[in-house]
């Protein structure tokens, strides 16, 4: 049916009557001459649609404006005969509030902020320690065979976090013993002790900084990945879908990632020591003119198996900080992508932050039991 729209005033009242079918309607002219006859002076609006055929929102979208601009002068508008669909759609054009009152952002006083602060620390540790619960009782229950967790999940993520990490491990690793050999040579080169170096970077790596130089690398490699992961899972519901399915989420998703890294941490540990070694050795001799079999000598005669012991413990238990971080951050992520880049900045930044907090006290138990 033809579109037509008729429209007069007639004793103050602008009357505008539709007929036909009212698809794609795009006059745009017959709608500026309504809207400038919508003024102050009109006594009412009466809309009419006893022939109206068929519609769509090019229709309502013609009404929502005559509405608006006559409640802008508060002139009254009627309805006759029109479909029940298109007044509802109407009414909830302005039902919605499309300025929403400011929200009140006065800053807090001293009292409240220390309140909110305490809050969220409770709230913080509550949520944090029923996480490391559930995730104990998983890793508990694995050892009996209960545990809804795939060989191919546990495979992948091992393989991810084994030897792909290994270049950059690598890298790091000799340049750490590098930097070291030549720092401790500025010194020990005055008391023309230069052979000492060996000694110096075996002691160093093997006991700490190999552990804490791999912590690092697997946090921002291995840990944000983890809380990526996750995380995304979380805004795509994918982690509903287990919760739905009866799937343990800490068995299916945790756990693999707990054991893979704490398996695979001490063996980097291990690896990341001999490439320091092999890096201060590279100074030793090339820089310092240190006879290969002489430097051999003193690194194998300064490697303990405290020192050895203590640094792959550190690499274990580094292991396990930044899985559980970068997990509990994955779990707990919002339900978008910018959650998804919190997450994991935080993961990153807990699992680094408590790699040297667990240092202290490892370093303090040590110290106590002349390790």
């Amino acid at each position: 049916m033809k579109q037509i729209l008729d429209f007069n005033i007639s004793n103050s009242l602008l009357n505008i009557s539709f007929e036909g079918d009212y698809l794609l309607f795009s006059n745009d002219n017959a709608k500026g001459k309504v809207f400038a006859l919508i003024k102050n002076n009109l006594q009412g609006i009466v809309l009419s649609a006893q022939a109206l055929g068929k519609w769509d929102s090019t229709l309502l979208s013609f009404i929502f404006e005559i509405e608006k601009r006559a409640r802008e002068l508060s002139i009254p508008v009627r309805y006759n005969a029109f479909p029940d669909g298109l007044i509802n759609l109407i009414n909830l054009a302005f039902s919605v509030d499309r300025k929403p009152s400011p929200v009140d952002t006065g800053k807090a006083g001293l009292l409240e902020s220390i309140g909110s602060w305490g809050v969220s620390v409770y709230h913080g540790i509550k949520s944090g320690l029923s996480f490391m619960g559930k995730t104990f009782n998983a890793v508990f229950r694995s050892m009996f065979g209960r545990v809804v967790m795939r060989s191919l999940d546990f495979a992948a993520v091992l393989e991810e976090c084994g030897y792909k990490a290994l270049p950059i491990v690598s890298l790091i690793s000799f340049m750490v013993g590098l930097i070291l050999a030549f720092v401790g040579a500025v010194q020990l080169k005055t008391f023309g002790a230069q052979i000492y170096v060996a000694s110096l970077v075996t002691i160093g790596m093997t006991r700490i900084m190999g552990a804490i130089m791999t912590g690092i690398i697997m946090a921002g490699r291995t840990g944000a990945s983890y809380a990526a992961v996750i995380g995304t899972m979380q805004v795509n519901e994918e982690i509903d879908a287990l919760k739905t399915m009866g799937i343990n989420q800490f068995d299916f998703l945790v756990l693999p990632r707990i054991i893979a890294l704490s398996i695979a941490m001490p063996i980097l540990t291990m690896w990341a020591d001999f490439m320091g070694m092999l890096g201060g050795g590279f100074v030793g001799v090339v820089m310092l003119d240190i006879p290969l079999q002489k430097y051999w000598e003193m690194s194998v005669a300064a490697i303990t198996l405290n020192n050895f012991f203590v640094g792959i413990f550190h690499g274990l238990i580094f292991g396990i900080v930044i899985a559980v971080c970068g997990c509990y951050y994955g779990i707990s992520c919002g339900r978008n992508a910018d959650a998804v880049g919190t997450s994991t900045t935080k993961a990153v930044v807990s699992a680094i932050v408590w790699m040297i907090v667990m240092t202290g006290f490892i370093t303090l138990a040590c110290e106590v039991l002349d390790i």
